[in-house]
């Protein structure tokens, strides 16, 4: 029994030293803010004079983070980089439209690959969360008390260490589409197809051809916002601030 105990105590340590060196390692090297903004695709414009430099902005969010605003923010940049944002699509000479997506908590994984699958694609919604402890089952030989003793000691121990210093990122999650009209009174053939899913089985295609007078462009704007016990209080505004800066360094 004395073996069992002395047993259950070494492992109970050891779950200790490693939760703390790892929330320690966490703690220092994730301990400044880390922003990261990145386009799925690189769009080129034409160059405008700047009389022509008119914009029309819809940018709309609909994920769950309806205080996440970028909407004033990109028609600030956009003035502020010459351009005058006007309320009737048909004065602009292009037209930017963005659709936030999501807005949260996420793995750094999830937003990898939501960034690879670039306009349209699905998302994912990997919430970083769980329980480091485990291992510790036969800390107590035969006897069954002090395994499971041992177990629930080195997880408990585990999961205070990570609720104390936790490695989290947020992510913004953005479809971008640019219309830019076509000059001199140019006319652009424009052929879409989409697969519309009907219940759990079935799809419906729908095709069609046009003339329009506008040439689209199609983007995926991921940011990321990394830190050691980060929040959303924290992480929103430079995330606005640097989402803003990419789409409107994009005319």
């Amino acid at each position: 029994m004395r073996t069992g105990f002395a047993r259950t105590g070494a492992a109970v340590f050891l779950a200790m030293s490693l939760a703390g060196c790892a929330a320690v390692t966490t703690s220092i090297e994730k301990r400044n803010l880390d922003v990261q903004v990145k386009m799925s695709d690189t769009i080129f414009l034409d160059p405008l004079p700047p009389q022509a430099r008119t914009v029309y902005v819809e940018v709309r969010n609909s994920s769950d983070r309806p205080d996440f605003d970028l909407a004033a923010a990109v028609r600030a940049g956009l003035e502020a980089r010459g351009f005058r944002v006007v309320e009737d699509p048909d004065a602009a000479n292009i037209i930017l439209q963005a659709n936030v997506l999501q807005v949260g908590r996420t793995a750094e994984s999830a937003a990898e690959r939501a960034l690879a699958g670039g306009f349209g694609s699905a998302l994912e919604g990997a919430v970083i969360g769980g329980a480091i402890g485990y291992g510790l089952g036969k800390a107590g030989g035969n006897d069954a008390l002090l395994t499971v003793g041992g177990a629930i000691a080195g997880a408990a121990l585990s999961t205070v260490a990570e609720a104390a210093v936790q490695d989290v990122t947020f992510t913004v999650i953005t479809d971008v589409q640019i219309s830019e009209r076509v000059r001199s009174g140019g006319l652009v053939d424009q052929n879409e197809a989409q697969n519309l899913p009907q219940g759990s089985a079935g799809t419906v295609t729908q095709s069609y051809a046009t003339t329009t007078e506008w040439k689209r462009y199609r983007t995926r704007i991921v940011g990321t916002a990394n830190k050691a016990n980060l929040t959303y209080e924290e992480a929103a505004p430079v995330l606005v601030e640097r989402m803003t800066q990419v789409m409107s360094n994009m005319l």
